[in-house]
């Protein structure tokens, strides 16, 4: 995620107070199915100066507790995120998802991916396997704009940051052709009873 040397100036505790000030990782609202939401700002990551364990050891501490005995789902804003400045890195995604309980791994509903890049998508469909493990890849969605994350999760129930509707403004000016919603690496089928029809999402890898 970042070298010895930058995390020398900040201890352990004070990256754990930093994640907690900048809300990176917040349980807020429910998505449609009734699941409540962890929603995490990539944005807001600040990768040079906090290691993975003091994400670990946060989320182990402060969002874990809450999510091993219900449903939830995870929307993760894509939004502004940046190699250079916010990108943690993939051997870092892979330490946070292995270090993610069976139990709640057992009890997420869905990813929901926001604003996905080309460069993440590329990514993702190389090496999202190895990196989201325990089942968590095959529950990953890709959603290209707000209105489609609106269709799932309720929209008064959760807090967007300022930028990213900003972003949706950029969109609007540059929108491409077609937007294809929400996305996944394969085809599957998610059948809930109390949603009916059955959702189906289909791949269209690559697709900026």
């Amino acid at each position: 995620m970042n070298s010895q040397a930058s995390l020398m100036t900040i201890s352990l505790p004070e990256q754990e107070k930093l994640i907690h000030k900048l809300q990176i990782f917040k349980i807020q609202g429910k998505d449609k199915r009734g699941c409540s939401i962890l929603r995490v700002i990539g944005k807001l990551f600040p990768a040079k100066i906090v290691s993975v364990e003091a994400v670990n050891k946060y989320l182990q501490e402060k969002i874990y507790p809450s999510l091993e005995q219900r449903q939830f789902s995870i929307v993760y804003l894509h939004t502004g995120v940046n190699r250079a400045e916010n990108f943690p890195g993939i051997a870092a995604l892979r330490s946070i998802c292995d270090a993610m309980p069976e139990n709640v791994k057992n009890h997420l509903n869905a990813v929901y991916f926001l604003h996905p890049s080309l460069q993440s998508r590329l990514c993702l469909a190389l090496f999202g396997r190895l990196i989201f493990t325990g089942g968590v890849y095959w529950k990953m969605n890709y959603v290209t704009r707000l209105e489609f994350l609106w269709e799932h999760v309720k929209r008064k129930e959760i807090e967007i940051p300022e930028f990213v509707y900003d972003h949706e403004e950029e969109l609007d000016d540059y929108r491409p052709m077609m937007d294809y919603g929400m996305e996944g690496d394969h085809p599957r089928v998610y059948v809930d009873s109390t949603v009916e029809p059955a959702i189906s999402m289909y791949s269209m890898r690559c697709i900026a």
